[in-house]
Formats: C-alpha cells, sequence, structure tokens
C-alpha cells in the first residue's frame, strides 16, 4: 500500500477510527497488527525477515543488558548485528558483490559462471535493519535500558508509517513514546493533518510531474543534448526531495495524529552552503545514524593518524552511504563524490572561517545567497551521478552538457513546466528558511492559510497523479 492511494486511505481510516476508541495496550496491539498487514500487503513472505530480526534483537538486548561478562555482551551483540547484516547484504548485495567478483577473476584471466539470481529487495529492509541493530548498539553501549515487553519492541520495528522508507528512530525517542500512554491534542491533529496534505502535495504534484521530464533523457536509448541533461538535472533535484521529503512528511503526520512524534528528516536541505550544512539538512535520520555508528567509532580508531585519520573515515563514510542507497557502482561513485567535498571542505574550513570572520557578520549575510546558489549546484551535479544507470551513461550526460549545450524551443516549454511544478514549494521553503520554521504557513493569518490550501488542492485535482506512484526510496 502506497500512502497516496485510496487503498492506504481506507486502511488509515479504519485504522485510525479503532485507535481512537481504544486504551493504551489495545491501541498498540492494534498498530502492530496494522503494521503487519501494511508491510504484508507488499509481500506476505517477508514478514517472516522482520518477526526474524524483531526476535533476534529483541532477545539479544536482552541478554546483553542482564550480562556481567563483557565477552558475553559482545558475543550477543555480535550475534545481532551479524544476523541483520547477513540479511541485508544477502537480499540487497549478494549479487552485486558475486558479479564483481566474477568480473575481478575474468579480468584476472579465470573464468567462472554465475548467473544473477535476481533476488527480490524486500521493502523497506535497510531503513528498519539499521533501526534494529541500533537498538542493540545503544543498550551495548549503556545509552538505553532494554524492554522487557516484546509486542511493544516489535511494534518500534515495524511502526508503519515510518515503516518502508524512515525515518530511521532510535529506540530512546520511539519506544518510551510506544510504552506509555498518549494524549491525543487539537494542536497536534491539526499539524499532523498538514504534514499529511502537505506531503501528500510534495509527492503528486511535484515529485511525480516532475518525473515525466526526468525519466525520458535517462532512458537507456535516450540521446539527449546538454540542454536537455541540465533541466531533467534541476527537475532530478527537486523530484527525489519532494519525493522522499513528502514520505516522511506524510509519516511524520500519521504518527502525529496518533500522538506519536517522529524525527524530522529533512531540513530545507537545498539552502545548505556547504557539505557539513548540507548533510544536517538531508536524511537526517540516516546521517545522524552513520555518524554516530560509523564515522565518530572509526575517527577514533584512527585519529592517532591525524588529518589522514580523518579523511580516511570521511571515504569510509560516505562510500557506506552510497552503498545503502543501492547495490550499484553509480552509488558508490555518487558516495565518493560527496566524500571529496566533504574531505575538501574540512581542508579548506580553517581559512574559510579565518576569512569570514575577518570580514564581520555584514560580509557573511550578503554571501550566504552565493554559498547557497553554488552549494546547490554542487548537489546537483552529484545527482547526475545517482540517477544515471551506469557510469558509462553518467559520463556521456556529463560530456553533452559541456560539448552539446544549446537549449530549442522544445526546452523553453519544459523550463516553463519545470518553473510550474516547482514554484510553489521553492516559495513556501524560502520563508520556512527565512523565518526558520518549518510549519510556518500554520502561523499565517486565516486568509493566507486559506489561500494556500486552495492553490494546493486544486493543483492536486487538476494536475495531481492519481496512478500511486511507488516513492523513490522504496528501493532502498
Amino acid at each position: 500500500m502506497i500512502f497516496t492511494s485510496y487503498q492506504f486511505a481506507g486502511f488509515f481510516v479504519i485504522v485510525y477510527g479503532f485507535y481512537l476508541l481504544l486504551n493504551h495496550r489495545g491501541q498498540n496491539l492494534l498498530l502492530l497488527i496494522a503494521s503487519y498487514v501494511f508491510y504484508g500487503a507488499w509481500d506476505y513472505r517477508f514478514l517472516a525477515l522482520i518477526l526474524l530480526s524483531t526476535c533476534v534483537d529483541y532477545f539479544c538486548g536482552l541478554h546483553i543488558d542482564s550480562s556481567n561478562n563483557a565477552t558475553k555482551k559482545r558475543a550477543f551483540l555480535l550475534l545481532s548485528i551479524g544476523t541483520n547484516l547477513s540479511i541485508l547484504g544477502f537480499f540487497k548485495y549478494f549479487d552485486f558483490f558475486a558479479t564483481g567478483l566474477t568480473e575481478l577473476f575474468s579480468f584476472l584471466g579465470i573464468n567462472l559462471s554465475y548467473e544473477p539470481l535476481s533476488i527480490v529487495l524486500p521493502v523497506g529492509i535497510s531503513f528498519y535493519t539499521f533501526q534494529t541493530m541500533s537498538y542493540s548498539i545503544d543498550v551495548y553501549r549503556g545509552d538505553l535500558k532494554p524492554t522487557r515487553r516484546f509486542f511493544d519492541y516489535a511494534l518500534f520495528v515495524a511502526f508503519f508509517p515510518q515503516l518502508v522508507a524512515g525515518p530511521i528512530e532510535r529506540a530512546r525517542h520511539l519506544l518510551p513514546q510506544l510504552t506509555t500512554p498518549r494524549t491525543l491534542g487539537r494542536e497536534q491533529f491539526y499539524e499532523g493533518s498538514y504534514l499529511i496534505f502537505w506531503g501528500i502535495f510534495q509527492k503528486v504534484f511535484v515529485a511525480d510531474n516532475l518525473a515525466g521530464l526526468v525519466d525520458p533523457v535517462f532512458h537507456a536509448d535516450a540521446d539527449p543534448t546538454g540542454g536537455e541533461v541540465l533541466i531533467a538535472l534541476y527537475a532530478f533535484a527537486f523530484q527525489i526531495y519532494c519525493d522522499f521529503a513528502g514520505y516522511s512528511n506524510i509519516a511524520r503526520g500519521l504518527a502525529k495524529v496518533m500522538g506519536i512524534e517522529l524525527s524530522v528528516n529533512f531540513n530545507l536541505p537545498y539552502f545548505a552552503t556547504n557539505p557539513e550544512d548540507f548533510w544536517r539538512r538531508w536524511h537526517i535520520t540516516l546521517s545522524n545514524w552513520i555518524r554516530d555508528y560509523v564515522f565518530l567509532p572509526a575517527y577514533i580508531g584512527l585519529r592517532n593518524l591525524g588529518r589522514s585519520g580523518m579523511l580516511i573515515s570521511i571515504f569510509v563514510t560516505y562510500t557506506l552511504i552510497g552503498l545503502w542507497h543501492g547495490a550499484a557502482i553509480t552509488f558508490v561513485a555518487w558516495g565518493v563524490y560527496h566524500a571529496v567535498a566533504f574531505s575538501a571542505y574540512q581542508l579548506a574550513k580553517p581559512y574559510t572561517s579565518a576569512f569570514f570572520a575577518s570580514r564581520g557578520e555584514r560580509f557573511r549575510r550578503l554571501s550566504w545567497p552565493i554559498n547557497v546558489f553554488l552549494y546547490f549546484h554542487v548537489t546537483v551535479l552529484s545527482l547526475l551521478i545517482f540517477r544515471s544507470t551506469s557510469l558509462d551513461q553518467a559520463l556521456l550526460l556529463s560530456q553533452r552538457m559541456v560539448s552539446d549545450f544549446h537549449l530549442s524551443m522544445i526546452d523553453v516549454v519544459t523550463i516553463k513546466r519545470l518553473l510550474f511544478f516547482t514554484g510553489l514549494i521553492t516559495v513556501v521553503q524560502f520563508f520556512q528558511c527565512r523565518y526558520n520554521d518549518l510549519m510556518f504557513i500554520l502561523r499565517q493569518p486565516a486568509a493566507i492559510r486559506a489561500l494556500f490550501y486552495v492553490v494546493c488542492f486544486y493543483s492536486l485535482i487538476f494536475y495531481g497523479h492519481s496512478d500511486g506512484k511507488a516513492f523513490i526510496y522504496f528501493q532502498f
């Protein structure tokens, strides 16, 4: 079931109606059943995977906490991590690495025959795997006491609003909200409803319409000009942002109307001024997860190497971020691209900080839009690698932008369509950034809010896609 489908709307209305009638324990049981029904609707066979991961991490958490032996604690932690990574590795990366090894041996003159297994990737496996691993790690570190209520823990893993595409929640944030009675307030319901509506607008009006500008350019048989490539890149930047941020907003809204607060996953990433700022704004829960469980442990272990240790940690971190997105060399290259950008920023940071400090606050304010503009284009160029089906295609399209750049009358029409579908969200985000308030619309007078809702509603009615397109991040 996709959030923007009529099927899901009916599903949620039924679940929410019963939810309002039940007490706390009944609500949790209802949500757990609903979550398994929701996930089983994609493919009931994969329910066994999420149940296995849930059972292993639940019992490992209890044994880690109760054991006084450091070796046993470590053994149960490794069992938890090993089980999760084995499941994720087999379903997501087995064909990728097996094919790569076959090609490597072929290059060395050793012919091996391997037919890809074409393994079906379970929806959301990257998200709930990271979520469950963080639970075991936090219990091992002593940052969290494990829950003894199995069904509460199972709900933490499978909570349907954020199950298939995040946010990636930490147990210390979400579990206390599940184990204690929840209060539903009018303001919380209103904010949740707004997030659902705005998320649907981002997905159905912006992202799904922009797909029509992007997909033809990146088709295997396409022969685009440099101008068409650049327009498609701008379109894809908004498409992937509105697709993923739209999902996150709907997820947060669904949870909020049930009295549960999920983490903010996007905070105006295209207003970032540098790589560090960008990764504090884009897919925030993944960035924080990687920082806490990959980068910092790696950097602490390598800090005796000084600057080299920092750079190694950065490249390991961003390579893993790339691989997390998918088993393809393009995602690895995309991760390395951001590793280079982040490393260059870190190396230059002492000099740039001194430069801006010497010129005062007024110069900093004046340079802000320039920095935003420049780093937005650094991000857009990275998306050429991300969206391409191969490195050869990425290289070819890059060459086209340099050697065959021109705009035809058809391109002008396409630019108008791009501006039409991105105009409102750009204006809204400008004011969200200006006032540092993601709920800016809700703070406005009734007349402005009414105008906003009317424009969004009729945009959805006349231009929205009603075919329930899958969210891009479902494939990750």
